[in-house]
């Protein structure tokens, strides 16, 4: 398989950048539990493809995060990383292929930069000119031995120190980024918050995620909009207490399946709009 076939293939599936590395040196970022994951996945993996995929669909207002107002990402990347598997699977009839995307074991972010895709960004996210950070990453795990086209890791962005400042909860510091303070994670959180957290979620613009760092990155000034209809049309900006009003865990899979915010169910974005109104 040529890289200009493969460049056709990631290009045909939405891909705005794509790159592989083998899974040993991929490894190197990952835990013995993480590896033992994607073993079992995937025997004998050989190789890791890593691909961005822009979501940016233009600022308006709302109260969920730019990301989960198009269609699940989950699903849209899985499907069109699917292209790329079963395009594949004709030359490489006997291997396997994987596809992923923030719901596998393969640190893709990590995989991105030692691919060179972008630059690595003070607020832990993939920078893609001239998307931006808004761009989701998506994996294809394989046992086939593929070849790559040479690669050099991605540099650090210019450090400008904005997302670290703006950061709401102090999550991002000089050893990265904390997850236990980072606000996206926090709307996300079930269960009971504390005051602090509480406090945060009520001083908040957004019901589910935070865009606080990527709106002040510099070169999230002027982002390209994504080419991909998915994230583009048919949009969810806002959710209202009305809109979840009377809603069983089942009539809201039903009505919001679809979308990158249903996963945890009505309960965190009820109690967050609580604490908000």
């Amino acid at each position: 398989m040529t890289v200009n076939k493969l460049n056709e293939a990631f290009a045909a599936a939405g891909a705005a950048a794509w790159g592989g590395l083998p899974f040993s040196e991929l490894a190197e970022e990952m835990t013995a539990e993480a590896i033992e994951k994607a073993e079992a996945l995937c025997p004998g993996p050989r190789t890791v493809l890593v691909a961005a995929f822009p979501y940016y669909a233009g600022e308006s207002g709302g109260n969920l995060s730019l990301y989960a107002r198009g269609r699940d990402y989950h699903q849209v990347i899985t499907r069109r990383l699917n292209t790329i598997c079963n395009f594949l699977l004709q030359k490489y009839k006997n291997c396997r292929f994987l596809p992923g995307t923030d719901n596998s074991p393969l640190p893709e972010r990590q995989g991105a930069w030692r691919c060179g895709i972008g630059l690595r960004g003070k607020n832990g996210l993939v920078i893609l000119p001239p998307y931006g950070s808004y761009v989701f990453l998506g994996t294809i795990l394989t046992d086939a031995r593929l070849d790559l086209p040479p690669r050099i890791p991605s540099p650090g962005c210019a450090g400008c120190g904005k997302c670290q400042a703006a950061c709401p909860g102090g999550a991002l510091g000089a050893e990265g980024v904390d997850p236990g303070r980072c606000l996206s994670a926090l709307t996300q959180r079930k269960g009971v918050l504390t005051e602090r957290e509480q406090a945060l979620i009520k001083a908040h613009p957004l019901i589910w995620g935070c865009d606080t760092c990527q709106q002040v990155c510099p070169h999230n000034a002027a982002p390209a909009l994504s080419p991909l209809p998915e994230f583009r049309t048919e949009l969810t900006a806002s959710l209202t207490a009305e809109d979840l009003a009377g809603l069983t865990n089942r009539d809201f899979r039903e009505k919001y399946g679809d979308r990158a915010f249903a996963w945890r169910g009505p309960a965190p974005l009820r109690r967050n709009l609580e604490l908000q109104g």
